[in-house]
């Protein structure tokens, strides 16, 4: 999979006067009846069948299809296409285990298709033939699947299984994007957070180390310091990190007891910040890259918007919820 990036790059220019930018601030002034409205005649979710606000949801379903096409099309490489769309592999296929072992329905438990086509991912599940899953997903597939053998002497829940597959994505993207050097730092970075957060969310430290994913560059005595009680030794442990400012934030939220939310949205932020912030200087892969997560980014946003307009929140507080949009 090698793309004309030059052709590619004419596609997005193309484009991207579509994209809502800061105009998703103006749509928190209204009511949700007008925003919905005023997106839909934007061209916003195209070819949707959405009558009312209340199936916005359709909107945003329509154009994170689109979005997935447009991957599917003109990914540069098969690193970018593993990089945004696995990951759905992975979900999918903890949502099937989960819907066998622990009986439960798979209505509005599978995400959009990844790189296998879900009613695959679903059939080789219940099938117990995982070769079509290829290497990481099906040993995944198979270790959970360990968890309710008859040698198994507990019933495994479904936090447990949630560990054995983020753990086998990160390996799994990491294997796949091994030659490009850009997302290797991305995967890093989003290991390090994801780690971080596991370890502030975790009440033992014994536990916390059971579920860090790899790929991540922090190691166990920095990790470790996220245990004391004194929050100044953790800080001084990311001093002179990336991460000082992020363990921070982090430290002070839950010193104050509110939850890790603020700090689980600047990781899930992450990829679309980083190239925002060199928007002047991409190159090669990197304005497909940035281009993709801006649009994840505003699907997000307007979900966030819908919700909150639909609750009858005041506008800075949608405002203040919104990802960067830049």
């Amino acid at each position: 999979m090698s793309k004309d990036l030059l052709y590619t790059n004419g596609v997005i220019a193309a484009r991207e006067k579509y994209l809502l930018n800061d105009r998703i601030f103006k749509l928190c002034d209204l009511s949700a009846e007008e925003a919905f409205r005023t997106l839909s005649e934007s061209g916003f979710g195209k070819g949707a069948e959405a009558a009312s606000v209340y199936e916005y949801e359709n909107l945003v379903s329509a154009d994170e299809a689109a979005i997935d096409g447009f991957i599917r099309e003109y990914a540069p490489s098969r690193a970018e296409a593993a990089y945004l769309l696995s990951p759905r592999d992975f979900h999918n296929a903890k949502a099937a285990v989960k819907a066998k072992f622990l009986n439960l329905s798979l209505e509005n438990m599978l995400a959009p298709a990844g790189l296998i086509p879900a009613e695959v991912i679903v059939n080789c599940v219940n099938s117990g033939e995982y070769a079509p899953l290829g290497d990481s997903l099906g040993e995944a597939v198979k270790e959970a699947a360990a968890l309710f053998s008859e040698e198994s002497k507990t019933q495994a829940s479904g936090a447990e299984i949630g560990i054995i597959f983020e753990k086998a994505m990160y390996k799994h993207l990491h294997e796949a994007c091994a030659k490009s050097g850009l997302l290797k730092k991305l995967l890093t970075t989003k290991a390090d957070m994801t780690n971080i957060l596991t370890a502030l969310r975790s009440a033992e430290e014994e536990y916390a180390a059971k579920c860090y994913v790899t790929g991540g560059k922090l190691n166990d005595k920095q990790l470790s310091s996220l245990f004391e009680e004194d929050s100044e030794k953790a800080l001084k442990a990311f001093k002179g990190t990336p991460y000082y400012d992020f363990v921070k934030k982090c430290v002070a939220d839950k010193a104050a007891g509110l939850p890790l939310t603020a700090a689980e949205r600047i990781c899930e932020s992450y990829e679309t910040e980083y190239f925002t912030a060199k928007k002047y200087e991409l190159q090669k892969s990197q304005p497909f890259l940035y281009y993709v997560f801006r649009r994840r980014a505003e699907n997000a946003n307007v979900r966030i918007l819908f919700v909150c307009l639909l609750a009858g929140m005041k506008d800075s507080e949608i405002k203040r919820r919104l990802r960067a949009v830049q």
